[in-house]
C-alpha cells in the first residue's frame, strides 16, 4: 500500500477544487514547497494510482436530467457477462457486481423516465442471464464518487520532498 502524508492531501485536495491548477500555484497555496516537489508528487501519485486527473462531464448540462440506479438479479454464472453486457451501452454511466440481494448495479443517464423505462425492460430485461430488475430515479445527488476526499487519518508524517 502507498503511503501518503499531508503534503500529498492538500496536494490532492487543491487539484480536487481545481484540476487544472498549475503546479506553481499548488506550491504557493501550500507554501514552503517548489513547484518541482509539487510537480514530482502529482507525477508520484498518479503513477502510484492514488489519483488520474481527467475532466468529469456533467450529464444534466447535456440533456441527462434523470439518473436512475438499477439493480439486477441474474443466473448464477452469468453476472459477470451481464456486467461486461452493459458496461458498453453509452447510458450506462455505472456497473457493478455486489454481494447481497442483487447480483448487478448500474447507473443509467437519460433524458426523461420513458428512456429509463425502455433502456431497462428492453435492454436490461431481455439480457440473457437476467431474472429480475428494480429500479430506482435518483432525483438529487448529494455526493458524487469524484467528490469523495482522501481521509486526513491515512497521512503519515513525512518532509516536503
Amino acid at each position: 500500500m502507498f503511503k501518503i502524508d499531508k503534503i500529498d492531501l492538500e496536494i490532492v485536495n487543491l487539484l480536487m477544487d481545481d484540476g487544472r491548477m498549475a503546479a506553481a500555484e499548488i506550491a504557493r497555496h501550500i507554501g514552503d514547497i517548489s513547484e518541482r516537489v509539487v510537480r514530482y508528487r502529482i507525477d508520484r501519485l498518479v503513477k502510484e494510482g492514488i489519483i488520474s486527473i481527467s475532466a468529469i462531464p456533467k450529464p444534466r448540462a447535456l440533456g441527462y436530467s434523470v439518473v436512475a440506479d438499477v439493480f439486477i438479479e441474474v443466473e448464477p454464472g452469468l453476472i459477470n457477462a451481464v456486467a461486461a453486457c452493459l458496461k458498453d451501452f453509452e447510458c450506462v454511466s455505472y456497473v457493478a457486481c455486489a454481494i447481497g440481494e442483487t447480483d448487478v448495479s448500474a447507473q443509467v443517464l437519460a433524458h426523461d423516465t420513458d428512456e429509463v423505462y425502455r433502456f431497462v425492460t428492453e435492454v436490461i430485461g431481455k439480457t440473457a442471464g437476467v431474472h429480475k430488475t428494480t429500479t430506482s430515479i435518483v432525483p438529487l445527488v448529494i455526493k458524487d464518487v469524484y467528490q469523495w476526499r482522501i481521509p486526513p487519518s491515512v497521512c503519515v508524517d513525512g518532509d516536503k520532498s
